[in-house]
């Protein structure tokens, strides 16, 4: 059944994930809207949902923890010098309206608020493709503009002092199991070697499942991926690296990642062809 609040994507008419529209959530967990449960053709669940270890991680969505100092990623802030701390400084993306849903996708304008104040408009275009009879793709592309009259500056906690942790952008928490999973790519396996690297793509795979993602444009393909397997399953896109990213008033700025999700373990011949197949449709 479809809501207002939570439209499901559809693969022949099978449900494969919900969208949670206006969240009910306390402000430290910066409220925003996510996909959970996503679930593979067989049902598997890929998406955690406020877990003990990260209450702040939702599903599968944008999340960043520096909107000029606002932060949109919930829970403690990193400041520098000081580390994690408890701040009064948590943003909501809110809701307006949907542009265009259908049973495969929707295509979604949200406000990004912090202190009273909008700082960025998002257009939020999601979309779920049939790949194979046990795999299918969730295509998530983000447009964030400023809207305000100066620029505005994404930064992470890497940025901000603390190195290894340029996490913010898109961000998919995976589902925790007893056994870690692991993470590959076309060339190299494993956290240690691939958090923080640039690849094509990258596979995350466990007990019965296999989530790999992938850049879709040139520019998404030049951020570096988070990575981390061992504390908890979770891959995002960082959008501010080693460095600040800047938006001029007027600015937007797009990425798109395509994500497959596949029953079964994909070894990397797999992976490559289906990422290949998902990323030209």
């Amino acid at each position: 059944m479809t809501t207002n609040d939570s439209p499901v994507l559809r693969i022949a008419g099978r449900p494969v994930g919900r969208y949670i529209t206006r969240p009910e959530l306390p402000a430290r967990l910066s409220p925003r809207p996510y996909l959970h449960p996503v679930t593979t053709l067989a049902g598997t669940a890929v998406t955690e949902l406020s877990p003990a270890d990260h209450t702040h991680h939702l599903g599968v969505g944008v999340a960043v923890p520096d909107v000029e100092g606002f932060n949109f990623w919930g829970g403690r802030t990193y400041v520098r010098d000081r580390g994690p701390t408890e701040l009064d400084n948590h943003g909501a993306q809110r809701h307006t309206t949907f542009q265009l849903r259908d049973p495969d996708g929707f295509v979604e304008e949200l406000r990004w608020v912090a202190a009273g104040a909008e700082l960025l408009r998002e257009r939020r275009t999601v979309a779920a493709t049939e790949l194979t009879d046990t795999a299918w793709a969730l295509d998530f592309t983000f447009s964030l503009t400023n809207v305000t009259p100066e620029e505005l500056s994404i930064g992470s906690p890497a940025t901000n002092g603390r190195p290894g942790a340029a996490y913010g952008g898109f961000f998919w928490r995976a589902r925790k199991e007893q056994e870690a999973p692991e993470v590959f790519s076309a060339d190299t396996e494993g956290e240690s070697a691939l958090h923080g690297t640039r690849a094509g793509w990258i596979a995350l795979a466990g007990a019965a499942w296999t989530l790999v993602f992938a850049g879709a444009t040139e520019q998404t393909r030049r951020d570096p991926w988070f990575v981390r397997t061992a504390e908890y399953p979770g891959v995002g896109s960082s959008l501010a690296h080693d460095a600040r990213l800047p938006i001029p008033p007027g600015d937007t700025v797009v990425r798109r990642i395509v994500t497959v999700v596949a029953d079964g373990r994909l070894d990397r011949h797999e992976a490559a062809a289906l990422v290949r197949k998902a990323v030209s449709q």
